[in-house]
């Protein structure tokens, strides 16, 4: 079974004194930054194992999708179109409108990683979650450290968190998914879950913008197909807070 963990050795070579006790201190700030969020996010990740199972898949069936897949949105949005026979290249097709905002996730954080081979960012990206990119940025978008062991060992270590929190969470609930009632609002409960996770990380003014920009934007634009909304939503957003913060730097300036 794959398991982020494994590939951590692999990831970077081995290092002085000095670098482990960097990359100690960087696990460290990682698990603190993500902590408060796993419960949260454990919740989500019980929902979507409950819909896997509520929509007819099997125990292997659902757990191979949560590894391959690991995107809850994806995978609420892929198991009715696969529960209603749509073609597979309609289900890949929703998939990755859904999941496009990760292109945007993954091109932010790329300065971060560059001088990583493609095989190193290929494991960083497998572990990017919206959770991770929104903590990673809030700790280093105005901080920048002199080794770039700092950013991929506090990285490692909220997406190693995140990614054993979601499956183990995920596997809760294709065990007991058949015993939980169908008429539960479990999308719902998904909902509120990444709310909570959501509302503590909004700190200043552009975050806020982004947040109420995303947030209505993404109501508008529910009748488009394919959720694209949730894609214009997320372009709408980042743009609304660069333009808040760059409004908020001139007035300071002024």
């Amino acid at each position: 079974m794959f398991s982020p963990f494994i590939l951590l050795a692999r990831v970077l070579p081995a290092a002085s004194d000095a670098h482990r006790l960097a990359r100690r201190q960087a696990v460290q700030l990682g698990m603190r930054a993500v902590g408060p969020h796993l419960l949260a996010l454990s919740a989500w990740g019980f929902v979507s194992g409950v819909a896997m199972v509520n929509y007819g898949l099997s125990f292997w069936q659902a757990m191979i999708m949560s590894l391959w897949v690991y995107a809850g949105s994806a995978q609420l949005t892929a198991l009715p179109l696969m529960a209603a026979g749509a073609p597979v290249w309609m289900v890949f097709l929703a998939g990755f409108i859904v999941n496009i905002r990760f292109v945007i996730f993954g091109a932010t954080l790329y300065p971060f990683f560059e001088r990583y081979s493609h095989f190193k960012r290929l494991v960083l990206g497998y572990l990017l979650t919206d959770i991770n990119y929104v903590v990673f940025v809030s700790l280093f978008r105005h901080v920048r450290q002199k080794r770039r062991t700092v950013y991929v060992w506090t990285y490692l270590s909220m997406g190693t968190a995140i990614a054993g929190a979601w499956q183990l969470s995920t596997l809760a609930g294709v065990l007991i998914g058949d015993r939980v009632p169908r008429e539960w609002s479990l999308e719902f409960a998904g909902v509120l879950t990444l709310m909570a996770v959501v509302i503590p990380l909004i700190k200043g003014r552009p975050m806020l913008v982004t947040v109420l920009v995303a947030g209505a934007v993404a109501w508008l634009g529910q009748p488009l197909p394919l959720r694209m909304g949730l894609f214009i939503a997320i372009v709408a957003g980042i743009a609304a807070g660069i333009l808040s913060e760059k409004f908020m730097i001139k007035g300071k300036r002024a």
